[in-house]
């Protein structure tokens, strides 16, 4: 199966050529991924295993993102995955064996991780939330928050209340 959807991955998924997002969609459900309504999947992405993936309603997974998910990754609806960010469930042991450790990952409804961001395994960025470019999330990221940098810091609200 591994062998199998490396094989779709590289001509239908990876592929930078501007085909359908559809094509992609059918071939991730194809092979387990669950996949809501709507969703835009641009090219030259990776899945390194798509039946741990779930991704909900009108969400949009930008060029080159990379979901690394040894474990799974949850995406809720009307996220935006921005280009070249890099989402990864597994690490390794480094102090003893280098064992492989995974941890999941979840991505709330609303929430919006901008370009060439890195989302490591354990992390829940929360609705509504807005990871600036370039940021390092390890945790837990709340929601309705602007975060930035390396590590990631609040940088305020994404979306403040009329009365302020």
């Amino acid at each position: 199966m591994v062998l199998l959807w490396s094989i779709i991955e590289l001509l239908v998924v990876t592929n930078p050529w501007q085909i359908s997002s559809r094509i992609r969609v059918t071939a991730l459900r194809a092979f387990g991924a669950e996949i809501g309504e709507g969703v835009v999947f641009r090219p030259r992405t990776r899945v390194r295993f798509p039946w741990k993936l779930r991704i909900g309603d009108g969400s949009w997974i930008g060029e080159g993102v990379w979901l690394h998910n040894q474990a799974r990754i949850d995406i809720g609806s009307d996220v935006v995955i921005s280009q070249e960010t890099f989402l990864t469930t597994g690490s390794h042991a480094h102090r003893r064996d280098m064992a492989l450790i995974t941890r999941s990952i979840v991505v709330e409804d609303g929430a919006w991780v901008t370009s060439r961001c890195m989302v490591l395994g354990g992390s829940r960025i929360g609705r509504s939330a807005l990871v600036q470019p370039m940021s390092l999330i390890n945790g837990d990221v709340a929601p309705n928050t602007v975060v930035g940098g390396n590590p990631a810091s609040v940088k305020g609200q994404r979306f403040v209340d009329a009365k302020d």
